[in-house]
C-alpha cells in the first residue's frame, strides 16, 4: 500500500510590513523553524539513500518571499539577533539558573547550523528544494497564488487568475508544471448554483473548482475525510498566529464510521474533453495521530514547550511536562531525551502505517495520504522534522507500506472510481464558517464589488500600453486581498485586528489603482502610477502577471501560460 506524505507551506505576504510580532518575524521563524531544518532532514536522508519521497506545496506568495533578497537579509538579522540572545542568556543565567546554561549551548550550536545551511544553499532556500525535485527526492505541488478561498470569488475570471498565476510563478522559480495543487484551506465547490451569503452577487451555474484545475493543467488535489463521506471532518485547524488548536468536541478517528474508503483516489467529474482530475483524500487515523497534541505525539512531556519564551531574546529553554501543567511548572528541556521520543514517536507511526496496509480492504491500488501544514513540523512542533527523517529510516522495515510522491501513485494507480464531492474544506466543522460568518461577511460584501470593478476595469484597459503598470499593481493588490488567511485570522480572534488591517489595507490600495485606471474618477493615471511604484517596491511579487490577466479575462481552457 502506498504512503503519500503531503506538507503544505504557506503564509501571506508579510516582507516589507513591519518586523514583530506579525512581520517578517513571522517569516523568518518559519524559515529558521522550519524549512531549513525540514531541508537538512532531507539532505540527511539523501547522504544515507534512504527515500523520501515527500510530496510538499509552497504557495506562490511565499515562494516569492522566499527569493526575496529582503528575506535574505532578514533573516541574516534574525539570526545574529538570535546568536546575541544566547550570548546574553549565558551571562544572565550563569548566577541565575546555572542548569539551563547547556541549553544555550544547544540553541547557539542549532542557530550556527542553520545559518551555516542556509549560506550552503547560497541563501536560496527555493534553489535548494527545486534542486531536491530535480534529482528525484520529492515532488513540489503548485497553489493558487495568494492562497485565495477559491469557492467563494465571485467571478470565475478570479479564480482563473489565482491558478494562472500560481501556475507561472511555479514555472518561473521551480522550473517545471507542477502536476497537482494544493487548494487552499483545502476548499472546494462543485459545479451549480452559487449563493454563499445574502449579499452575494447573483450568478446563476458556476464551473466546479476541478473545472478550472483541468484549465490550469493540474491533474490532482487533496480535501478532508468528510467530502469523501470517507469519514467526519477532524475538527483541526491552525492559527497561523498562535499555533494548531482543537475543536473541543473532535471525534476520535476510531469512532468514525464512513460510508467510502479514505484509502482510495477518485476521479472527479470534470467538462469533457479536459484533463481528468484525481483527488487524495486524508485518512483521519494517521493525520490525528500526527496533529493532535491530544490523542497523537505533540503533547508528549519530553517535546519542547512552545508558549513559554525568555525574553528577552526569545529562546525557549523548557519542556511541555506534562498535560495541563502551568507554565511557571515547566522542567527544562533535554533534547537527547526529546530526541529519542521523536525516534519512538516515528516508529510507532510507521508501524500504524503497516497496521491500516495490512487490511485487505483498500486492495493494491490503496494508498494512506496525510496532508499537514508544513510548519507544523519544527516550529509548533520542534522535534517534527527529525520525526519525518524517522518515519523513512523506519519504514524499509515495513514491507507493506512503499512511500511514494502524489504523481508516483496516480501514475501506478490510476484513479477508476468517479465521485462527486460536496462542499467544504478542511477547517472547522469541514465548512467555509472560518471564512465565512458573521465575523467575516463584511470582508466579502467588500470584497466581491471589487472583483467586479477589476474586471470591467481590467477588460478596458488591458490593451493600453500607457496603463500597464497600474493594471499590473491593481492585479497584485487584488491577489494579496483575496488571501484567505485575513478572514481566517478575523475568525480566530487572537490577533484580529492585524486581519483587518492587512484586509482593509490591500483592498483600499486596490481601489485606489482601479480609480487612476477610471476615466472621470477624479485620480489621474499619473498619480496611479506614482502609487503603482511605491507598492511595487513593498510588495514586490509576481512579476510577469498580465499575460494571466489576459488569460483569465478570455476565458480560456489553457491557462498554463508560456
Amino acid at each position: 500500500m502506498d504512503f503519500v506524505l503531503m506538507l503544505h507551506s504557506h503564509l501571506p505576504w508579510v516582507l516589507n510590513h513591519g518586523r514583530w510580532p506579525h512581520g517578517s518575524d513571522w517569516l523568518t521563524e518559519a524559515a529558521l523553524d522550519t524549512y531549513l531544518p525540514l531541508l537538512e532532514t532531507l539532505q540527511a536522508l539523501e547522504h544515507e539513500r534512504v527515500p523520501s519521497p515527500v510530496t510538499i506545496g509552497f504557495t506562490p506568495v511565499l515562494a516569492n518571499q522566499l527569493a526575496s533578497p529582503v528575506f535574505v537579509e532578514e533573516l541574516e538579522a534574525f539570526l545574529a539577533q538570535r546568536l546575541e540572545a544566547c550570548d546574553q542568556a549565558a551571562t544572565d543565567l550563569s548566577a541565575k539558573e546555572p542548569r539551563l546554561l547547556p541549553l544555550v549551548r544547544f540553541w547557539r550550536d542549532r542557530f550556527t547550523r542553520m545559518r551555516d545551511l542556509f549560506r550552503a544553499t547560497g541563501s536560496d532556500l527555493v534553489g535548494a528544494f527545486r534542486e531536491q525535485e530535480a534529482r528525484g527526492r520529492i515532488e513540489i505541488l503548485g497553489s493558487a497564488a495568494t492562497h485565495g478561498f477559491l469557492p467563494l470569488l465571485a467571478r470565475d475570471e478570479s479564480i482563473r487568475l489565482q491558478l494562472a498565476v500560481g501556475v507561472a510563478e511555479h514555472r518561473r522559480l521551480f522550473g517545471r508544471h507542477p502536476a497537482g495543487c494544493w487548494l487552499p484551506e483545502c476548499a472546494y465547490r462543485p459545479r451549480g448554483p452559487w449563493a454563499p451569503w445574502p449579499g452575494a452577487p447573483r450568478t446563476g451555474v458556476r464551473r466546479g473548482i476541478e473545472e478550472h484545475l483541468a484549465d490550469a493543467g493540474l491533474g490532482f488535489f487533496f480535501v478532508d475525510a468528510h467530502l469523501a463521506a470517507a469519514g467526519r471532518p477532524l475538527g483541526l485547524y491552525g492559527d497561523p498566529l498562535t499555533g494548531p488548536r482543537e475543536v473541543p468536541d473532535a471525534e476520535d478517528p476510531s469512532l468514525i464510521h464512513p460510508q467510502r474508503s479514505a484509502y482510495q483516489t477518485y476521479r472527479v467529474s470534470a467538462a469533457r474533453g479536459t484533463l481528468p482530475v484525481e483527488v487524495f483524500v486524508r485518512d483521519p487515523r494517521a493525520s490525528m495521530q500526527v496533529w493532535s497534541r491530544h490523542h497523537g505525539y505533540p503533547g508528549s512531556g519530553e517535546y519542547l514547550e512552545f508558549h513559554k519564551i525568555r525574553w528577552p531574546g526569545g529562546l525557549k529553554l523548557w519542556r511541555v511536562t506534562g498535560d495541563g501543567v502551568d507554565l511557571g511548572a515547566k522542567g527544562p528541556y533535554d533534547p537527547t531525551n526529546a530526541r529519542g521520543r521523536a525516534g519512538e514517536h516515528a516508529r510507532h507511526f510507521a508501524w500504524l502505517l503497516g497496521q491500516i496496509a495490512a487490511d485487505p480492504a483498500p486492495g493494491p491500488d490503496g494508498v494512506i495520504a496525510v496532508p499537514f501544514d508544513t510548519e507544523l513540523f519544527g516550529h509548533w512542533w520542534f522535534e517534527g522534522p527529525d520525526f519525518l527523517g524517522d518515519i523513512y529510516r523506519e519504514l524499509p522495515h515495513h514491507a507493506g507500506v512503499r512511500p511514494v510522491t502524489g504523481s508516483q501513485h496516480l501514475a501506478a494507480h490510476p484513479a477508476r472510481t468517479a465521485i462527486r464531492l460536496p462542499e467544504g474544506t478542511w477547517g472547522a466543522n469541514g465548512d467555509y464558517s472560518m471564512w465565512l460568518g458573521p465575523q467575516t461577511a463584511w470582508t466579502w460584501e467588500r470584497l466581491w464589488p471589487l472583483e467586479q470593478r477589476f474586471w470591467d476595469v481590467a477588460a478596458d484597459t488591458l490593451p493600453d500600453p500607457a496603463a500597464a503598470a497600474v493594471l499590473a499593481q491593481a492585479a497584485r493588490s487584488l491577489l494579496l486581498t483575496q488571501s484567505s488567511d485575513w478572514q481566517f485570522i478575523i475568525s480566530t480572534g487572537a490577533v484580529a485586528d492585524y486581519g483587518v488591517r492587512r484586509f482593509t489595507q490591500h483592498c483600499t490600495e486596490t481601489e485606489k489603482l482601479l480609480a487612476a485606471l477610471t476615466p472621470g474618477s477624479g485620480t489621474s493615471l499619473e498619480e496611479g502610477r506614482a502609487l503603482a511604484a511605491t507598492l511595487d517596491r513593498r510588495d514586490h511579487l509576481f512579476p510577469d502577471v498580465l499575460p494571466a490577466v489576459a488569460a483569465a479575462l478570455s476565458g480560456s481552457r489553457t491557462l498554463a501560460l508560456g
